[in-house]
């Protein structure tokens, strides 16, 4: 999946899924969520607390 479909999918503009990804934000917990829905992973999978 690229940023740019899975950004649409979550309602967010492809530059916030790229930063997530580089550690250059933290999403909302909703974000998170639909992130995680949406490459069909749980969150707890996608995200690690430190």
């Amino acid at each position: 999946m690229t940023q740019e479909a899975l950004a649409y999918q979550c309602g967010v503009v492809r530059q916030t899924i790229n930063c997530v990804e580089n550690d250059k934000y933290d999403p909302t917990l909703d974000l998170a969520f639909k992130i995680a829905q949406n490459l069909q992973v749980k969150v707890d999978e996608l995200f690690i607390y430190e």
